[in-house]
């Protein structure tokens, strides 16, 4: 991760997909759906995090009630986006109405504040299924994560990162 301790003033840059004038660079923190994103500290290490939808999601430490830690965000995202990605062909061969649970996990390595390996298992009842179309729902559904999941994407093939600090001196 790259961190800018210096105050800088915040990115005028024009958002990505825009009608920005030739050459200008695209704005670091745009969104898909230009969806604004942010968090507020609401208490000691208690944040909120926003969305310009008005999606909100409560954010601490681990052991904290009724808060995510960013760990288990992590993880809800990575098995969110496999369930986004799989679903349309679960759905179709299932039905609109099939039941499917996705279950996340990892432990931190213990010395150096990261996740050396994650796990996911997708939970659907595949007993109505002949072998055969089982098979290829199998396939379909790891093929559709494997080309769609973007934070699955994003982790295997790691992602940079970029922290500016804005602020008066």
């Amino acid at each position: 991760m790259t961190t800018e301790h210096e105050t800088v003033a915040p990115s005028a840059a024009a958002p990505a997909g825009s009608d920005a004038p030739a050459g200008t660079a695209p704005d670091p923190l745009a969104n898909a759906g230009d969806t604004l994103l942010w968090l507020e500290r609401t208490g000691t290490r208690r944040y909120t995090g926003r969305s310009s939808r008005g999606a909100e999601v409560l954010v601490g430490s681990v052991g904290d009630e009724g808060v995510f830690s960013p760990g288990e965000l992590l993880k809800i995202a990575l098995g969110a986006c496999t369930g986004l990605s799989s679903d349309a062909a679960l759905a179709r061969r299932l039905g609109d109405d099939v039941t499917v649970t996705i279950r996340v996990g990892g432990l931190a390595h213990p010395t150096e504040d990261r996740y050396p390996a994650l796990t996911e298992e997708l939970e659907v009842d595949l007993s109505s299924l002949e072998p055969d179309a089982r098979e290829r729902l199998l396939t379909v559904v790891h093929r559709a994560v494997d080309q769609h999941c973007t934070v699955g994407r994003t982790l295997e093939h790691g992602a940079t990162t970029t922290l500016t600090v804005t602020g008066e001196r």
